[in-house]
């Protein structure tokens, strides 16, 4: 069984990244990341089985390019889905997806996720 997840997600700019998820989705900080030639990486906890690693198109396109465009597309299960549909910025309607009442949301970078409401 897989006791943790963690998604690795790449973007232009870490800091930012990170505030939005923090201060939007209460994520934590769990680890901050030091890579090669001083580029930084940082793990945010999302829930207690599932983390989102945040690292540099930059550092990815030196180090690691066959992975650059490898996106993922997230479905995020939360139980206050109302409560953030109505706080988080740049939301889209509320709609049923196979029964399942979603909405997609957008970062400062323009990256799409969705939320789903938790049965």
């Amino acid at each position: 069984m897989i006791a943790k997840t963690r998604i690795m997600f790449y973007v232009d700019n870490v800091q930012t990244i990170s505030e939005f998820w923090q201060t939007n989705l209460k994520a934590q900080v769990v680890e901050n990341l030091e890579l090669p030639e001083k580029f930084v990486g940082t793990v945010l906890q999302l829930s207690p089985t599932t983390e989102l690693a945040l690292f540099s198109k930059e550092f990815i396109r030196k180090y690691s390019p066959e992975v650059l465009d490898n996106l993922p597309s997230l479905m995020l299960f939360v139980d206050n889905f109302e409560q953030l549909h109505a706080q988080l910025p740049n939301t889209g309607v509320i709609m049923a997806d196979n029964d399942i009442a979603t909405f997609n949301f957008s970062d400062p970078e323009g990256n799409y996720f969705v939320i789903a409401k938790n049965s």
